[in-house]
This record gives structure tokens, C-alpha cells and sequence, in this order.
């Protein structure tokens, strides 16, 4: 039996048009992006346009891809940004994903679990700390925060922090009643 490819050479392959190493970073890459989509919580149609979203991105940026050795990471990576892409179209208080790579698969799980608990916690929370936490989370910034929650810019920051302390409380909360 052949000696597997390294991810690199896989990618140059690919990029040569070879059918097998296609076939070879579906087989390797692809059972960590569904596990990456699906920990973002997205149904199983949602998970499938992330992991497919990913895969054209791929396609896209085939020969740009700066280290292909960390191809698998890039992969994990762009899924998730597929899956906040999709997340972002859902209404606000939905799950956020915060799935970072990790070479070991039990360690990206409980990482994924305590994400999901995190963001099932924030999801609890009263409006406007639900929306606002979720849009800070995805990188909004003061203004763009203050204008989808309809108040000055001025009030975020000090919302954002009570809206932080009451997650606090309610996360403490879980863990004694755990």
C-alpha cells in the first residue's frame, strides 16, 4: 500500500488537475469539516453548503494558498467562516461557531462542546445583551453594533460590559448547579 501524501503535495496535485488527490483531501480533510460545521450548529443541509462553500473556496484560492502544509487548518478554518457566513443569515441569538483547528480531535470536541454551552448560556440572556453579544462576537464593531441595536454609539461599550457581568452570573450559576 502507498505511503499517504503530505498535504502540500496533495494540494499541488490537485492543482494539477489529479482527480485522486481530490479524492485523497475529501477522505482526509472532509470528516473534520462536517464535525466543524456541525459544532457550529448547523443542521445537516446547513453543514453541507458550509463544508461545500469551503471546498469552492478551496478551488477558488488553489494556487494563492500561502502554506499548503496547513491545508487541513486553512480547510477547518474557511468551514467555519461558511458556517458564520450561514449563521449570520439566521435570526440573532442563534448559536455562534468558535471552532478553532486543533490536531487533536478530543481536544477540538470538548473546545467545540464548551463553545456550544457558551453560546446556549448567551442565548438565555434578555435583548439587547442576546444581539449585542452575538454581534460583538462576530467582529462588529461600536457604530455597527449601535446602529443594528438602535442606540448610541456611546452606550455599547458600558451595555456590553453589564451584558457581560450578567453572563458571568449566569455561567457561575451553571457551574455550581453542575
Amino acid at each position: 500500500m502507498d505511503e499517504p501524501r503530505e498535504p502540500a503535495e496533495l494540494l499541488k496535485a490537485a492543482a494539477d488537475d489529479d482527480r485522486t488527490a481530490w479524492d485523497e483531501l475529501e477522505s482526509r480533510f472532509g470528516p473534520r469539516m462536517w464535525a466543524v460545521a456541525r459544532a457550529c450548529g448547523l443542521n445537516s443541509a446547513d453543514a453541507a453548503d458550509a463544508v461545500q462553500g469551503a471546498w469552492l473556496r478551496l478551488l477558488e484560492h488553489l494556487h494563492t494558498i500561502r502554506d499548503p502544509a496547513g491545508i487541513g487548518a486553512w480547510l477547518a478554518t474557511t468551514t467555519r467562516r461558511e458556517a458564520i457566513r450561514i449563521l449570520r443569515k439566521e435570526p440573532p441569538g442563534l448559536p455562534f461557531c468558535d471552532v478553532v483547528f486543533d490536531p487533536d480531535p478530543a481536544s477540538a470536541v470538548l473546545e467545540a462542546d464548551g463553545s456550544r454551552l457558551l453560546w446556549q448560556a448567551v442565548s438565555t440572556l434578555n435583548e439587547p445583551c442576546r444581539t449585542l453579544l452575538l454581534l460583538v462576537a462576530t467582529g462588529q464593531g461600536s457604530q455597527q453594533v449601535a446602529m443594528r441595536l438602535g442606540v448610541p454609539a456611546g452606550s455599547v461599550g458600558p451595555t456590553r460590559a453589564r451584558c457581560l457581568n450578567k453572563l458571568r452570573t449566569l455561567i457561575s450559576q451553571q457551574e455550581t448547579v453542575q
